[in-house]
């Protein structure tokens, strides 16, 4: 569900292995505004960037364990702009001194025809939605605040319904493995954003 926007999120590339630190939490719809005032404040001075995205996750089954999952993601504000293929590896909760979520990310712009590749390499499409939002920025802080819409026909992201009364938000860092430190600054930024919403480090596992 973690989405952020194909038309902002960064390519990694090459063998570098790059780690995501996330946190997340929501606020309620009539307190958007409020959010997204003190954002504007807290945040480099330059315009928030919009995007409306629809997403697909893909599953691939194998003989045991768990399916292995991919996201593919596409720009309905900018068409001809390339897919986005995403893999998130399984989140790094255990460890106390961390003050954020920690996952394995890969995230490789794809040709238009990445939905029927993966069809082809046996992936099957477990469900879809739209995201839109706003993406702001901190140095290399990213917070996405985002409307998440469920489809209600496949395929057609103008036939949309909101998943809740709620924004997600997700406060997020991309580097290479081992700079932990960088978890210490998201706390910090996350606390001057209280009341409004409360950022925290949560397993999706707790969630299923």
């Amino acid at each position: 569900m973690e989405a952020p926007p194909v038309t902002v999120m960064p390519v990694t590339g090459g063998t570098i292995n790059m780690m995501e630190y996330l946190l997340q939490g929501s606020v309620l719809d009539q307190s958007l505004e409020s959010l997204l005032h003190r954002l504007r404040g807290l945040c480099d001075n330059m315009e928030p960037e919009s995007f409306s995205d629809h997403e697909l996750v893909y599953l691939l089954k194998g003989q045991q364990g768990n399916p292995f999952m991919l996201r593919a993601r596409r720009s309905l504000l900018h068409p001809t702009a390339p897919w986005h293929l995403r893999y998130l590896g399984q989140p790094e909760v255990g460890d106390k001194s961390r003050h954020a979520l920690v996952r394995n990310c890969v995230d490789v712009a794809a040709s238009h025809s990445l939905p029927e590749f993966l069809n082809e390499m046996g992936f099957r499409m477990d469900n879809e939605f739209v995201a839109k939002g706003q993406v702001f920025r901190k140095g290399v802080m990213k917070v996405v605040v985002s409307k998440l819409l469920r489809v209600l026909a496949t395929g057609n992201t103008e036939n949309t319904e909101p998943l809740s009364l709620s924004y997600l938000v997700e406060l997020s860092v991309l580097a290479p493995a081992g700079q932990d430190t960088v978890s210490e600054d998201m706390r910090s930024f996350a606390e001057q954003l209280k009341p409004l919403v409360h950022l925290e480090k949560i397993d999706p596992k707790r969630l299923m």
